[in-house]
């Protein structure tokens, strides 16, 4: 079993930064990848960016973040983290940290594990 709690949502205004947090717990070792994802009101559930747990040494990002939002790891403390930078309204959505066992991919039912969201809101 995996256990992925996020935090570090909240309100900011456009142009602003957030950074969100991801701290597993469990079973999560080598051959696991992390994965964000977000989910806006009637939207589907949208891959964000991704990286292998251990040994990644490049993240994946969707088009729509590239330049903006960066991934890192802080192993001691078993976190992934989402910086995320130049936040724009369409950003507003939950986030998501999620995990499976394999590579990096982009489709949401293919990740086992989840945490249950935090609310990032982008809006002056």
């Amino acid at each position: 079993q995996v256990q992925l709690v996020e935090s570090g949502g909240g309100l900011v205004q456009p142009g602003g930064s957030l950074r969100l947090s991801c701290a597993a717990s469990g079973r999560i070792a080598s051959g696991y990848a992390l994965g964000w994802f977000r989910q806006a009101p009637g939207k589907e559930r949208e891959f964000v960016a991704g990286v292998i747990w251990v040994g990644g040494t490049t993240s994946t990002y969707s088009d729509s973040v590239k330049g903006r939002f960066t991934t890192s790891r802080d192993s001691a403390k078993n976190t992934l983290r989402l910086q995320m930078n130049s936040l724009k309204p369409e950003d507003t959505a939950v986030y998501y940290c999620a995990a499976r066992r394999g590579i990096v991919v982009r489709r949401a039912p293919e990740y086992t594990y989840w945490g249950q969201g935090t609310q990032v809101t982008v809006s002056s």
